[in-house]
């Protein structure tokens, strides 16, 4: 071989090796590390802080293929991230729920570093990765961590470093301010309450971050307080003027191509420096799009302020009046959502249920572990009588209310290893739960000897949610959302609260943000 044949094959061989480089450089897929840690935090409520031992008390956390088939947010993602070829999505270890729901208080700061340091080992094992998708909540309360979402999104940046963006999706009832878009590049928050829209916020995330990650998205982004904070019995969407809002995100995004517009509306028993309303707009490398979005979805929510925030409803008594004259009429059945009950226990519109002498209620459900306890420990069991005071052991829950009647089920129910289901007065039916059980669908109450279709009422501990099984399908022709006897957590009295870091008095209905005055 001669010395330019030499010369030529050394070249054609460089050229090879640098093509094959290159194809794999191209056929490498973009890593996507997914993460959940949601909670709604209701720091007010009593019963002590959320730690390690009630986070696993639901479930251990779990991450791979487990975590990536656990639905709602991240099913959306996952759906979407499939569907496009050269993804590669790793599940990383995430904390699945506590025991207690949203009526849990404070989670403890050693909870959460331990979470979040499970997370974070999992993710700098996975490294490198091209992208991050977060399923927060936005109302997490932490003691010593005053913006948590914010937190969980500044220490993963801290792992990814400055280039890899982070796309989250998040439930409208969080509070959230310009710091979590300091350290995350996309947020994307539910737009109905009840939340029908959760897994299509996950599949917009997950084509807003590949299309990130592939150069043809620029995240740009801008956040506004609007200076409000209302109850959530007052956010549900299918109302004026949360109606309205909410038409005017989806409005903003038909008319500006590429803009998403999330709408917090907060949560107010989350004690926290950023609670209330938050605008957060996202555009494509858009920065005077994304402000004037923004600055009119704020100053709109602004002018509606006082019907936003207004607002009352019946107590106790003239809502079980209610529910007579509706029995009456023959508009049945009839819901009784007793909106404000945090901790789940309270017995205001059972009580008034035995006073008043209303048959066929079916009560779903009472929180009382003692009960369950005594029930488990006695070894009761079906067609035993039942002599128990039940409920009010919390501020908020009034007192108990004794009940005598027969036990018609004690058994597993609800995710729960017991629930009671007491047999009392005329055709009543009461369903005793350890924990807050919020009652969405009337197939909830399917179960052992209840068949709800025999019920005239139900009283239920839901706000808005429960209008998913019982109001927007029809099933309820007669709905009364019921308040409670005092200004208690839940209430729409937000003020009689004792706030530490939540500046509620610089925000409508009970004073003037600065920049509107």
């Amino acid at each position: 071989m001669t010395s330019l044949t030499r010369i030529f094959a050394l070249v054609a061989a460089a050229l090879l090796i640098n093509v094959a480089s290159n194809a794999q450089q191209v056929e490498r897929p973009l890593r996507v590390a997914v993460a959940r840690y949601s909670h709604e935090t209701c720091t007010f409520c009593p019963g002590g802080d959320s730690d390690i031992e009630r986070w696993n008390r639901v479930s251990p956390p779990y991450g791979g293929e487990r975590l990536l088939n656990s639905g709602g947010y991240i099913g959306g993602f996952v759906k979407v991230a499939r569907e496009h070829a050269g993804i590669e999505l790793v599940g990383l270890t995430s904390p699945v729920g506590v025991w207690g729901g949203s009526s849990a208080s404070w989670n403890t700061e050693e909870s959460f570093d331990h979470f979040m340091g499970l997370m974070l080992a999992d993710l700098e094992r996975s490294m490198p990765v091209d992208g991050v998708f977060l399923a927060l909540h936005g109302a997490m309360g932490v003691r010593n961590i005053p913006r948590p979402e914010a937190e969980i999104a500044k220490r993963i940046r801290q792992v990814v470093g400055p280039d890899v963006p982070i796309a989250a999706t998040f439930d409208p009832h969080g509070n959230e301010d310009v710091e979590f878009l300091r350290w995350a590049d996309m947020a994307f928050c539910v737009k109905r309450y009840p939340h029908y829209d959760s897994r299509l916020q996950g599949e917009r995330a997950a084509r807003t971050l590949i299309r990130t990650m592939r150069g043809d998205y620029r995240p740009t982004t801008a956040t506004r307080k609007p200076g409000i904070v209302t109850a959530t019995v007052l956010q549900w969407t299918g109302q004026s003027p949360s109606m309205d809002i909410m038409e005017r995100a989806r409005r903003w995004e038909a008319r500006a191509v590429d803009a998403y517009v999330s709408v917090f509306y907060g949560f107010p028993w989350t004690d926290v420096p950023d609670i209330g309303a938050t605008i957060m707009v996202l555009t494509n490398d858009n920065q005077e799009l994304a402000d004037r979005i923004a600055e009119d979805m704020s100053d709109y929510m602004w002018r509606v302020r006082e019907e936003f925030a207004g607002g009352s409803f019946p107590l106790p008594d003239e809502g079980v009046r209610l529910a007579t004259q509706a029995i009456a009429a023959g508009e049945t059945p009839v819901v009784l959502a007793d909106h404000s009950d945090r901790p789940g226990d309270a017995t205001h519109i059972l009580r008034e249920i035995i006073d008043q002498g209303v048959g066929k209620v079916l009560i779903g459900t009472i929180r009382d572990e003692g009960v369950i306890e005594d029930l488990a420990s006695s070894g009761a069991s079906a067609g035993d009588p039942f002599s128990m005071d039940v409920g009010g052991f919390t501020p908020s829950g009034g007192s108990p209310v004794h009940i005598e009647g027969t036990l018609a089920y004690f058994g597993r129910g609800g995710g729960y290893d017991n629930v009671a289901a007491v047999r009392f007065g005329d055709d009543n039916m009461l369903v005793i739960t350890p924990a807050l059980t919020q009652i969405t669908m009337p197939e909830q109450l399917r179960f052992g000897p209840i068949e709800p279709d025999d019920f005239d009422v139900f009283v239920i501990k839901s706000r808005v949610h429960f209008r998913r099984g019982f109001d927007e399908t029809g099933y309820a022709p007669s709905i009364f959302v019921i308040e409670a006897p005092g200004p208690f957590v839940g209430t729409l009295h937000l003020d009689a609260l004792d706030f530490q870091f939540g500046p509620i008095e610089k925000l409508y209905p009970f004073g003037t943000p600065e920049r509107r005055r």
